[in-house]
């Protein structure tokens, strides 16, 4: 029997290229529908890291298989109201930042992913939270950027000058790169970086996360790995 769950984004790198991993898994190994409920910040961040064409592999177009960009929602963002009919078995938020943590502890439905998970604890359905800010320090991924300790500031640029998307200058403009990768390959002194670094979580952010957990309905996961054994049960 096929399932449908619903997949909130929103606009964190970490956890990002994993949370993708697992719901390609899922598309993969079982019958299943995902519609894919995308955050202002999320649109943003997912073409960053060059996502946009897994994302509609896991969402084809199909009906309960749509994304739905938050920009394109109007205000009173009306297919959530989707999860009170019934349609979707779950609800998973991941990543999920730590300003949507604050807002489902605080009862805020504001935004596109924060409005579908209060409409889905209304409508009884289960809601799974994936907090890239839970406690102590996370290694998180960050988009493509240029280290000027090590740019040469050739001319030619490489990098620069065959940008599909005209994304470079002595910067990378993160709202047009779509993390395509072509400059890091181009560039002769490896000025282009892309990678892992340690971000100190906030007490608030990890207080925020203990009051979701007490929360009627949602239940909090570590790891976007920890999808799949949910999904499994």
């Amino acid at each position: 029997m096929t399932k449908t769950i619903a997949w909130g984004i929103t606009g964190a790198g970490h956890f990002l290229g994993s949370s993708f991993r697992i719901f390609k898994q899922l598309k993969s190994e079982y019958d299943v529908r995902v519609s894919t409920f995308l955050s202002s910040a999320a649109e943003e961040v997912v073409r960053m890291y060059g996502l946009e064409k897994e994302m509609e592999i896991i969402s084809c177009g199909g009906y309960l298989e749509e994304i739905f960009p938050e920009t394109c929602q109007g205000k009173s963002w009306p297919k959530t109201g989707r999860f009170l009919l019934d349609k979707y078995e779950a609800l998973v938020v991941s990543p999920a930042t730590s300003n949507t943590v604050s807002k489902i502890a605080h009862g805020t439905a504001d935004s596109l992913v924060s409005n579908a998970v209060a409409q889905a604890v209304k409508g009884n359905v289960p809601v799974y939270v994936v907090p890239v800010d839970i406690a102590g320090v996370v290694i998180s991924e960050l988009p493509y950027g240029i280290a000027r300790e090590l740019c040469r500031k050739c001319e030619p640029c490489p990098p620069r000058d065959n940008c599909p998307n005209n994304a470079i200058t002595d910067q990378i403009d993160l709202l047009k790169c779509d993390g395509c990768g072509i400059c890091k390959e181009l560039c002769n002194f490896n000025a282009i970086k892309g990678g892992p670094v340690e971000l100190k979580v906030r007490d608030i952010d990890a207080k925020n996360v203990d009051i979701i957990r007490e929360l009627e309905g949602i239940t909090v996961l570590e790891r976007p790995e920890a999808i799949k054994a949910i999904f499994e049960k």
